[in-house]
């Protein structure tokens, strides 16, 4: 009983022994696989980092290197542009010293004391400085040629100025030479042939001037005097016509006057009459079947109360109303005559002239109204769409 007692104390002591190992181990392992696993992804981290850093050194270096051939260009450029200006102002330079020499070679010259020598002297010694001033300014001059100008440039164009000037000199002696021959045979024979011939011709001109302008005067005259005479049998003939017309006229107006009367008076017993029977039968069917009386075309325009010429001279702006739009798309305007029939889209009630008074029209009775077309009044029937009084040009 002891002896078993013992084993199974000392298994399970046993037993807890290799527990507690096992678990003190582990820590250790854990710690070290975790230092081992960092090592390795620092080293992953810095593989992958260092194409990175190359490339990022690389644009560094490029950066530098293209900075100072910048740099270098610059002061190329800098000490090119001053060598070009340089050479540029050295023939300036040149020429500067060349005047201010020349300047004070003439200021030499020009001493107050050569004054007190004798004429000749005087002008001895000026010839030679002058001479010898002139052969030091064809000297510069070439010098500054030869620097401005190509060799090959200047010979050939002094070869065409010697061939042009050569050319030019034989021309202008020819020239002369023809002038003056010419002069002197022309001038003393010419001259005085042309003179007297001139003064031959005016004289005569003159003398047929004259003649002319008398015979003209006098015709003209004659002329005139028989136009006068022809013009005042013009007028005593027409004031003789116009007083015969005007007694027919007069005649014809009583007539007219006395007929207008008449008729008026027989318009107004019709008109009213037609009023009546209009208001009897009160539309289309009272007309058909009624006796209404004619549209007289010619009687309203002979009444003063109708005048619309003059009262559209005295209202212009009562006259414009604006533009016309046809009823239907692509009508053009064609001018219309008495007897046409229109079609009932043109003589709609938005196209009529409800007061006709205000325009200074004769009131309209039965079927007939008045109705717009573009600048032109109509009277049409609007029963069945004839056409009975026309005004061209009555808008503006």
């Amino acid at each position: 009983m002891d002896l078993t007692l013992l084993l199974r104390g000392s298994a399970l002591s046993a037993l807890a022994t290799a527990l507690a190992l096992a678990i003190t181990a582990t820590p250790a392992q854990a710690a070290t696989s975790a230092a081992a696993a960092s090592s390795s992804d620092a080293s992953a981290n810095s593989a992958a980092e260092q194409p990175r850093r190359d490339r990022r050194a690389n644009r560094q270096r490029a950066r530098s290197n293209n900075r100072a051939n910048r740099q270098r260009a610059r002061q190329g450029n800098r000490a090119n542009r001053g060598n070009r200006q340089r050479a540029r102002e050295a023939p300036r330079r040149q020429n500067r010293a060349n005047r201010q020499q020349r300047r004070s070679d003439v200021r030499s010259v020009r001493n107050p004391s050569e004054r007190r020598l004798a004429p000749r002297e005087r002008n001895a010694n000026r010839a030679a400085p002058r001479a010898g001033r002139a052969q030091n300014l064809r000297s510069d001059r070439r010098v500054d040629r030869g620097l401005n100008r190509r060799v090959d440039r200047q010979a050939e164009r002094a070869n065409r100025r010697g061939f042009r000037d050569g050319v030019r000199n034989e021309r202008r002696g020819n020239r002369a030479e023809n002038r003056a021959i010419r002069n002197r045979s022309e001038r003393r024979g010419f001259r005085d042939g042309v003179r007297n011939e001139r003064r031959g011709d005016r004289a005569e001109n003159r003398r047929i001037r004259n003649r002319a302008e008398r015979r003209g005067f006098r015709d003209g005259v004659r002329n005139e005097r028989r136009g006068d005479r022809a013009e005042n049998r013009r007028i005593r003939n027409r004031a003789e016509r116009r007083g015969f017309r005007n007694g027919v006229r007069n005649e014809r107006r009583g007539n007219r006057a006395e007929n207008r009367r008449i008729r008026n008076r027989a318009e107004r017993r019709g008109f009213r009459a037609g009023r009546r029977a209009e208001r009897r039968f009160q539309g289309g069917r009272g007309f058909r079947n009624g006796n209404f009386r004619r549209w007289d075309r010619r009687g309203w325009r002979n009444d003063r109360r109708f005048g619309w010429r003059n009262f559209r001279r005295a209202n212009r702006g009562l006259f414009r109303l604006g533009r016309y739009y046809a009823p239907f798309r692509g009508h053009f305007y064609r001018p219309l005559r008495i007897g046409l029939f229109l079609d009932s889209l043109f003589f709609q009630p938005r196209f009529f002239i409800n007061d006709p008074w205000a325009f200074r029209l004769p009131p309209v009775y039965g079927p007939y109204r008045w109705v717009r077309y573009y600048d032109d009044v109509l009277l049409v029937d609007v029963y069945t769409g004839e056409v009975v009084d026309v005004i061209q040009n009555f808008f503006w």
